[in-house]
């Protein structure tokens, strides 16, 4: 057996910060949905703000951590699936100022993942509609930035898995790096 050796690519604080501001915009449009069934937990609300004062020029700071970790305890009590997406979406908003410069497919899930979240959950608030979910990827295609598209081409590509959420990634991973029309700068 040889032994693996990661591939690591630079990372900078501005693509961070790009990074950031895609994915709580991704992650906000399902913020209702968490809301109307726990409307007085504010967590997953909070970590989609830090991850905002963070992609505006603040410090990747142990609270932006911690507001990530609270939206994803906010996911794993939340009784409906629905609202459960919609917390794991700002989870991995507030975490995308984590993402490592570590060519894996695994970190993909912190590029792709808070609009994959917000997708699932606006679709599953719509009865499971399958079109919801896709019109939600399209939107996050749409509005994906160059430099998140860079990030994320460093990393090797999604593959397509069984349940639907990795269907979900799998078309965000496979669009944002698709032919280039209308990249937001």
């Amino acid at each position: 057996m040889g032994r693996e050796f990661k591939k690591y690519f630079a990372l900078t604080l501005k693509s961070l910060r790009a990074l950031g501001s895609w994915a709580a915009d991704c992650a906000e449009r399902a913020l209702p949905i968490y809301e109307k069934h726990a409307d007085s937990d504010s967590r997953p609300r909070a970590a989609i703000g830090g991850i905002r004062v963070f992609a505006a020029g603040g410090r990747r700071t142990t609270q932006l951590r911690t507001l990530a970790l609270s939206a994803y305890a906010a996911a794993r009590e939340a009784d409906d699936p629905a609202a459960a997406a919609a917390a794991n979406a700002a989870c991995l908003a507030a975490s995308s100022a984590y993402t490592h410069p570590l060519a894996d497919v695994q970190q993909t899930k912190h590029i792709v993942g808070p609009a994959a979240y917000a997708a699932l959950a606006l679709e599953l608030d719509h009865g499971g509609d399958p079109s919801i979910g896709d019109g939600e990827v399209r939107w996050a295609i749409e509005h994906v930035t160059l430099e998140v598209r860079e990030v994320l081409l460093q990393m090797p590509s999604r593959q397509a898995g069984k349940s639907r959420l990795d269907m979900l990634l799998y078309e965000l991973d496979a669009g944002i790096r698709g032919p280039v029309q209308g990249l937001e700068a």
